[in-house]
């Protein structure tokens, strides 16, 4: 069973150049695609002279949730090998968007593949890649009495805390690593008053 995922821990970006024409690459972590569409509303607004904003991600730890997108240039000669590049490093939870500038001469497909490609694998190239643990999602409700107890196993287990509302009665969302699950959940189920959900 799959423990841990491969991801990058903060924007990379590298350039590439052909005849003219430049192609900057932008690789993100990502979560959700909410992300994606923000992250290259973002491009578009910072680089309002670009003719093509071509890009590929891959989100989740099974690997189904994925996107390759040519923007205007000849199919599969930009989002499938940017998304290639992704595939080929191992990684998930990554967007990568390449932005071209033409530069007045047609590249021609075979020319456009490797800009992509090389552009996509330039900005991987300096980013930092992370594991992280794949996580098994829970939520929780409980009286603020027995916060401290839950807080504690929660700790034990190195938990990702993702939504905490606090007052008389609290809900928390958390995720727990799936190597510590079966040992987590035990010690929750233990604390009364506690609903699992």
């Amino acid at each position: 069973m799959q423990l841990t995922f491969k991801t990058i821990q903060e924007k990379a970006y590298a350039e590439f150049k052909d005849r003219g024409s430049k192609f900057h690459g932008f690789a993100f972590p990502i979560k959700t695609v909410e992300d994606v569409k923000a992250l290259l509303q973002g491009l578009k607004k910072e680089h309002g002279k670009a003719v093509h904003f071509c890009y590929a991600y891959r989100i989740g730890t099974d690997g189904l949730q994925f996107r390759a997108n040519d923007d205007g240039e000849p199919s599969g000669s930009a989002g499938k090998p940017i998304l290639g590049q992704i595939d080929s490093a191992g990684l998930t939870d990554v967007l990568i968007v390449v932005v071209r500038y033409f530069g007045g001469t047609l590249l021609g497909v075979p020319g456009l593949i490797n800009a992509y490609k090389t552009a996509a694998a330039d900005s991987l190239a300096v980013a930092t890649p992370i594991e992280k643990n794949i996580e098994f999602k829970i939520t929780l409700e409980y009286d603020y009495s027995i916060m401290n107890e839950v807080m504690q196993v929660l700790k034990q287990s190195e938990a990702s805390i993702y939504k905490q509302e606090m007052q008389l009665f609290c809900v928390l969302e958390a995720g727990i690593p799936l190597a510590n699950k079966e040992t987590c959940i035990a010690k929750l189920t233990d604390i009364r008053g506690l609903e699992i959900k």
